[in-house]
């Protein structure tokens, strides 16, 4: 069991691994401790953030939005290689994931395909965002990919664990894809280099196909009236919005059932009016899904948008 250091001892052991720390306001005490354990921790999460901008990135990973409240991490590692403390304790940004990753990670062994979201992962994870699109398309610096280096290896330092416990979104939540672009057997090995050990076992599955989601026919099914037409139109891309909207708390996971009804409309609406799916207002946020809304919503849950 690793508990986690105070919160000042968290910043001492990455400036002690050559990290250049920017302290935002009140970032040791701001959490979500008020809903839910922070610890024992087991390991380090790494994450994309879909945004462009580090002063941008760091409010929106700090104060978090209407429907997701922040700190979303622990640290955000910008483009020119700082990291921005922005809070410390529970923080909204692993989610629920697979028990069966962390039990691997717990015991430091290769990592299975990640099928099950069951797990509170903001419990058990320290994690950091980094700055970047997520496109794929957008770099990755050699400072910022120094930086994710030397902020993994100084928690597996201080905790005794090795690269093993280092690991992406995507091995850990259905349908994630990040942090997209990081050639991550190549990152666990710098992070093991730096720590004198092995690299550890790196997760041999390869990641899991990208999922299409057709505007066209999601707007059918999202217009469709079962009170008007009888039977509503069905399309399997709702659910895998549904289970976008259910990860960004917009929706409760009761309601992923594929069938876009009033809640699913009602939900898609908060998205659209939150900052990170266009801040739409009035009749521009109905709830039936836009190809920019939509377009943005795929980019952060990992599904792609076909006509």
């Amino acid at each position: 069991m690793a508990t986690p250091p105070s919160a000042s001892t968290f910043a001492q052991l990455l400036r002690a691994e050559g990290v250049t720390v920017v302290e935002v306001g009140d970032w040791e005490t701001h959490n979500r401790n008020t809903k839910g354990p922070w610890g024992p921790v087991h390991g380090v999460m790494i994450h994309h953030t879909v945004t462009k901008g580090t002063a941008a990135t760091v409010k929106i990973c700090r104060d978090g939005y209407s429907s997701l409240p922040g700190p979303l991490c622990h640290g955000v590692i910008a483009k020119d290689g700082r990291i921005h403390l922005v809070g410390y304790g529970r923080a909204n940004h692993a989610g629920l994931g697979d028990d069966d990753v962390l039990a691997a990670v717990i015991a430091e062994q290769g990592l299975p395909v990640d099928n099950e979201a069951n797990t509170d992962g903001n419990r058990y994870f320290y994690g950091f965002e980094c700055e970047n699109l997520g496109d794929g398309q957008d770099p990755w610096p050699a400072e910022q990919l120094l930086a994710i280096e030397r902020a993994a290896a100084a928690l597996c330092r201080h905790h005794g664990w090795s690269a093993a416990s280092v690991i992406r979104h995507l091995d850990w939540q259905p349908g994630k894809i990040d942090p997209k672009g990081v050639d991550w057997a190549a990152m666990r090995s710098r992070i093991a280099k730096r720590l004198g050990t092995a690299s550890g076992p790196v997760k041999s599955t390869p990641a899991p196909s990208t999922p299409t989601v057709s505007l066209k026919r999601l707007r059918a099914a999202a217009k469709s009236d079962p009170a008007k037409a009888g039977t509503p139109v069905s399309y399997s891309g709702v659910k895998t919005v549904e289970a976008a909207l259910v990860d960004r708390g917009l929706l409760a996971k009761t309601y992923l059932d594929g069938h876009y009804g009033t809640t699913t409309v009602a939900a898609y609406a908060k998205w659209q009016r939150s900052t990170l799916g266009g801040g739409y207002r009035g009749d521009d946020a109905d709830g039936i899904p836009g190809p920019d809304s939509l377009k943005r919503l795929g980019l952060k849950a990992g599904f792609k948008v076909v006509d």
